[in-house]
């Protein structure tokens, strides 16, 4: 796809064009002193474009500017992508969300769970509630990250070789193999933690569909959806249309990005990250998003019943409890407090708890590159934004981002 067009006057769509212009002017500084490379924000409501403003550099040592149909790193906002592709095998019977994961991959069987000790002298126990699907979809497995560094368990999973990466020539079947040698932080179940658990997702889409996660993406989702420029890579037709990647200044938050350099974008990666792997422009991005939107279907193509939609983007955590209390307090690409879980994107159970202008049920789920989307089915509009700056947790654009487009709405 690559393009994005207006389809519609902001005010025939309830939104205050005046109020609208907010955002540029709001993350315009951003850029201008550097703390970001370039910005591009997406508006849709009742399944139109209303707004689309942009500003600053795709690659700012390179001088090239981002347009429309700049492709980015997309990270985590893969995890959705993932989430429905499972869904999709749900929906065909599959397998329940109840059944263990080790039937389709047996070295997660006999589970330890972390007790006390170190990562060079860890204390385990045997596990007691099997790994379950919907424990992949809800981050409650037991798994984490090794960025998190938080834990001995993390330690241990850099130790294996993931921090923000996999060991080299290792595949998403290899990385499961490991994950699997190391214990869990928790009981199945009985926390959440922001961890691999949508890639193990992505091996079991792998095994159960009997082909390889990209395929079975470009198959079933991209292609019909006409995400035609997501993948795994970038090819040579379309590298200089690649965003370059940064990180946060050593110096601090309020100095300048700086380059990372990063190439791996540009070729076919070992492991098929479907926690982290996708790269794609905003506008297919946003044929995904309209797609849950509007309940699982765009433009005559059915991905997913509604009723699976809805069932995805209601809080599957305990009743009564959001991230803050059921979570661990680690990074993760979201806030915690009135903030709920669904089987792949993150769901707002109470706004004024968040302490961020939003809508009860707002859902979406956001990018180490500091990109990030939700859907306000309230509101029925569909908001997104990409930038490319490691990790998201450096500025507080999210929530910035929802206070300025939901006081544009004035219908």
């Amino acid at each position: 796809m690559g393009e994005l067009e207006i389809d519609a006057e902001p005010a025939a769509l309830g939104l205050d064009p005046r109020r609208l212009d907010r955002l540029a002017g709001h993350f315009a500084p951003y850029v201008d002193d550097g703390r970001l490379p370039g910005w591009l924000i997406v508006v849709a409501r009742h399944g139109q474009v209303a707004h689309v403003a942009s500003h600053g550099w795709r690659d700012r040592e390179g001088g090239r500017p981002v347009t429309t149909d700049t492709i980015w790193r997309l990270a985590s906002m893969t995890k959705p992508v993932t989430s429905v592709a499972a869904m999709m095998l749900y929906e065909e019977g599959a397998f329940e969300l109840k059944d263990p994961v080790s039937r389709w991959l047996p070295a997660f069987a006999d589970m330890q769970v972390y007790s006390s000790g170190s990562a060079l002298r860890p204390v385990t126990r045997p596990a007691t509630e099997p790994i379950r699907v919907w424990h992949l979809l809800t981050h409650t497995a037991g798994l984490t990250y090794g960025f998190h560094h938080a834990h001995p368990v993390d330690a241990l999973y850099r130790a294996a070789g993931f921090e923000w990466s996999s060991p080299p020539d290792t595949d998403l079947a290899g990385c499961c193999e490991l994950w699997a040698e190391q214990p869990l932080l928790f009981e199945p179940g009985t926390e959440w933690n922001y961890s691999v658990a949508t890639d193990v997702l992505g091996r079991l889409v792998e095994v159960v569909a009997g082909q390889p996660l990209d395929r079975f993406l470009r198959a079933r989702i991209l292609d019909p959806l006409g995400m035609t420029d997501t993948a795994f890579w970038v090819g040579p037709d379309r590298a200089d249309r690649l965003a370059a990647a940064y990180m946060a200044n050593p110096a601090g938050p309020s100095e300048p990005a700086v380059p990372m350099g990063d190439t791996t974008a540009l070729a076919p990666p070992p492991a098929l990250s479907g926690g982290g792997g996708l790269i794609g422009p905003a506008a297919d991005y946003l044929r995904f998003a309209e797609m849950l939107r509007a309940g699982g279907e765009l433009d005559g193509v059915r991905l997913l019943s509604p009723r699976t939609v809805a069932y995805m983007t209601r809080n599957h955590l305990p009743a009564g409890v959001d991230l803050e209390q059921f979570g661990r307090p680690l990074f993760a690409e979201t806030t915690f407090d009135g903030v709920g879980f669904g089987l792949g994107v993150s769901v707002v159970t109470d706004p004024a708890k968040g302490k961020v202008l939003s809508s009860p049920g707002e859902f979406g789920w956001g990018g180490a590159f500091s990109t990030f989307f939700f859907v306000a089915p309230e509101e029925d509009m569909t908001v997104l934004l990409f930038t490319q700056l490691l990790p998201s947790s450096t500025h507080p654009i999210r929530s910035q981002l929802k206070q300025l487009v939901y006081q544009a709405l004035v219908d």
